[in-house]
């Protein structure tokens, strides 16, 4: 390749591969669809590619390059695996910080392969920041607007259903529901413990809404935090 030595593409893959590892690794300690693996690919693949446009096709003397005709690519195609990692459910929309997080690798790699290494690591660390901190600051700031509902039930098909309806009567929203703990019962019943977010009106009877949910079957315990 004309104006780049091996042990120079070899440090920009290998810059690509840890920088993109850094943010993967966010998303894989929270179980999301894109994680270590994924992010790591997509950086590489971004700074192998952008070494290519720049590098791999003529001498310049002879030929003028356009190191960003396939860079271009990259921007346009990583919409296609942001979009898989996006799930529709109901009227909530998970996976979107992933997407992002695999679109912020793919410029990251570029950058990389580019040779562009401050902006490359100053993005993912800002990045890594991002996705590790805000989110708690946003539980901080947002506390007063969302609560935690606490629910032990039996686990049996329509169950959560009939916990949205319950919860649509008080005109309460729910956002996001979470197993935290899944256990075996006698008689072939499982005991499931779900931690739902929820949005309550202002003038909200508490107690009645529990009451609500703890008279449907199966419900065991009811907690909102």
């Amino acid at each position: 390749m004309f104006g780049i030595t091996p042990t120079e593409v070899i440090f920009r893959l290998f810059l690509a591969l840890l920088l993109s590892g850094l943010i993967g690794l966010e998303r894989e300690s929270n179980r999301k669809f894109a994680g270590f693996r994924t992010h790591m690919l997509v950086g590489i693949g971004s700074a192998l590619v952008m070494i290519i446009s720049a590098y791999g096709f003529a001498d310049p003397k002879v030929v003028p390059r356009d190191p960003f005709r396939l860079a271009a690519q990259v921007v346009s195609g990583i919409g296609f695996l942001g979009a898989g990692t996006i799930l529709h459910q109901g009227t909530n929309v998970h996976g979107l910080t992933t997407a992002a997080s695999l679109w912020v690798v793919s410029a990251i790699g570029l950058a990389a392969g580019a040779g562009m290494y401050l902006p490359a690591t100053f993005v993912s660390i800002l990045a890594f920041l991002t996705l590790t901190y805000i989110q708690r600051l946003e539980k901080v700031f947002l506390r007063s607007l969302y609560k935690h509902l606490i629910i032990t039930t039996v686990d049996k098909p329509g169950q959560i259903g009939s916990i949205g309806v319950i919860l649509g009567r008080y005109k309460v929203n729910l956002y996001r529901v979470e197993v935290l703990k899944l256990e075996e019962e006698e008689l072939d019943e499982r005991i499931i413990t779900l931690r739902l977010e929820i949005e309550t009106p202002k003038h909200f009877d508490a107690g009645e809404m529990l009451r609500s949910l703890t008279s449907l079957e199966g419900i065991k315990t009811t907690i909102l935090e």
